[in-house]
């Protein structure tokens, strides 16, 4: 009776985690392949507490809404963009230059990168690509070569970014990243 008693708890916790998974990367069934740590002398730590879903607000003087940090990224030192906590940014590839894909519950995982200051959002250093706005359903929502971008609520330390790779569509954002075009009205963006 005992035996059976802690087979079913154990099994009751699996479910619970395995809810929590899908839940976290807004329905989809794939996880992270994305590993990283900070290059510096901190050490990056386990996901773990309570998680941030509200918009990142970028209001500094100056307009400095980005920041460039190299972490350990699939095993390879990776220069990423971050926001001024160090907080690593992502982009969604169903996003179109000028609309957010992520909204709703799939928004409090994936808070946008707002921008409240004057003028153009700016980088702490010089990027080789264009930070823009867009106005969409989350306000004026920071954008990196015509990708919005997205913090990810799993990330809970400067340097991580468990969010790489979710479901095949959740990526680090890098200084290299290309520039998004805009799709043309009953064409595709993608040349197959």
């Amino acid at each position: 009776m005992m035996r059976q008693f802690g087979s079913m708890t154990m099994r009751l916790c699996l479910l619970i985690l395995a809810a929590g998974i899908v839940l976290a990367s807004c329905g989809s069934s794939t996880s992270s392949t994305g590993t990283s740590s900070t290059t510096s002398s901190s050490t990056t730590s386990n996901t773990s507490g309570s998680v941030n879903a509200t918009p990142t607000t970028a209001s500094m003087p100056g307009s400095v809404v980005v920041k460039v940090a190299t972490i350990s990224l699939n095993g390879q030192s990776t220069a990423i963009l971050t926001d001024t906590q160090g907080k690593t940014l992502y982009y969604f590839t169903p996003d179109t230059p000028t609309q957010s894909a992520c909204t709703g519950g799939c928004a409090s995982t994936w808070p946008p990168l707002l921008f409240q200051g004057s003028g153009s959002p700016q980088s702490a250093s010089p990027l080789p690509g264009k930070l823009s706005v867009v106005h969409d359903a989350h306000g004026q929502q920071v954008a990196y070569n015509g990708h919005l971008l997205y913090r990810y609520a799993g990330d809970t330390a400067p340097g991580q970014a468990h969010g790489n790779g979710i479901g095949g569509r959740w990526f680090v954002a890098t200084p290299s990243l290309s520039v998004l075009a805009t799709p043309t009205p009953g064409g595709s963006q993608y040349k197959y």
